[in-house]
């Protein structure tokens, strides 16, 4: 990350909107975002985020979000420069209390139920069955560059066997709840505050199945527990949520094909990242691991 040219984002967003230059509090940084609180004469707080590519177009999804009724923070000024995305939000402050798996079925419900944005990317019945053959193509660049060559004969076996199921397990991805989802829909993610609650971290929102949001509420850290999660599909559809949430789809129960994809989704953006937007080959042994973790998962839960 050029921390010149974040520097000089923020700098322009601030002439722009009218603040005076802040002083800056690093919040958390890796190496393709960051978030930083800003502190501005007189006492004034606002949070600056910066992102490359593919994080660089959440100001847009949270303008759209905003006219959406979704509650996230306000956009206060955003430019993107040489493939980078600065933006300013307000500061909702420091959370009041932790999310629960209540807030988390109140927000789901809120975000599910709020009008189609076009301008995100969709991720429908046939988007789905695609994931595994993706996955097998970043795989097969990995393998070109020199890389992911050693003891991944399973990764392959196992892509390749979702591969095989997708069609017949990605059918009726459209059900309802389809419409806005997070994909990172997480208790971190939930920010509740003296003013009420609101989501943060919208950077790779799409259109497609609701239930992907409810299978990641409980990470990916521990073994799936398709009971917790039916417990949790329950609570969302009493609490208003889409009825249909817990229809069979794919042949399968609600759960388990949600977490089956969810695991799916997760495995072609890691191996992505490997070999795009990381690229780095100190860090496959991690992504190795995780890939092999999850692609396990689910082929067990997906049953191919």
């Amino acid at each position: 990350m050029d921390t010149k040219l974040v520097a000089a984002i923020l700098a322009d967003i601030c002439s722009s909107t009218g603040y005076s230059r802040p002083a800056r509090e690093k919040v958390r940084v890796w190496r393709m975002s960051g978030v930083e609180r800003l502190r501005f004469a007189g006492g004034r707080t606002a949070i600056y985020k910066y992102a490359v590519e593919p994080f660089d177009g959440e100001d847009q999804i949270l303008r759209a979000a905003s006219r959406a009724g979704i509650p996230v923070p306000q956009v206060i000024g955003s430019i993107a420069r040489e493939g980078v995305l600065g933006m300013v939000v307000e500061d909702r402050g420091e959370p009041v209390r932790e999310a629960t798996a209540t807030d988390g079925v109140v927000a789901a419900v809120a975000l599910h139920d709020a009008p189609v944005a076009s301008s995100l990317p969709a991720m429908d019945e046939d988007a789905l069955t695609a994931l595994p053959e993706l996955a097998l193509g970043h795989l097969r660049r990995l393998r070109d560059a020199g890389r992911w060559n050693d003891d991944t004969a399973d990764i392959t076996a196992m892509l390749e066997a979702l591969a095989t199921a997708s069609s017949k397990r990605a059918t009726s991805a459209d059900l309802p709840p389809f419409g806005w989802v997070h994909s990172e829909f997480h208790p971190t993610s939930l920010h509740l505050g003296e003013d009420g609650w609101c989501l943060l971290d919208f950077a790779r929102a799409f259109t497609g199945p609701g239930l992907l949001d409810l299978a990641s509420w409980h990470g990916t850290v521990d073994a799936p527990d398709p009971a917790r999660l039916q417990a949790f599909i329950e609570a969302y559809v009493a609490a208003g949520g889409a009825k249909d949430a817990l229809t069979e789809r794919g042949g399968l129960p609600a759960g388990l094909w949600a977490l089956g994809w969810q695991r799916v989704w997760a495995v072609e953006w890691f191996m992505e990242q490997a070999v795009k937007w990381i690229n780095d080959p100190s860090t496959d042994p991690g992504y190795i691991k995780v890939v092999r973790r999850h692609l396990a998962s689910a082929v067990q839960l997906l049953d191919v």
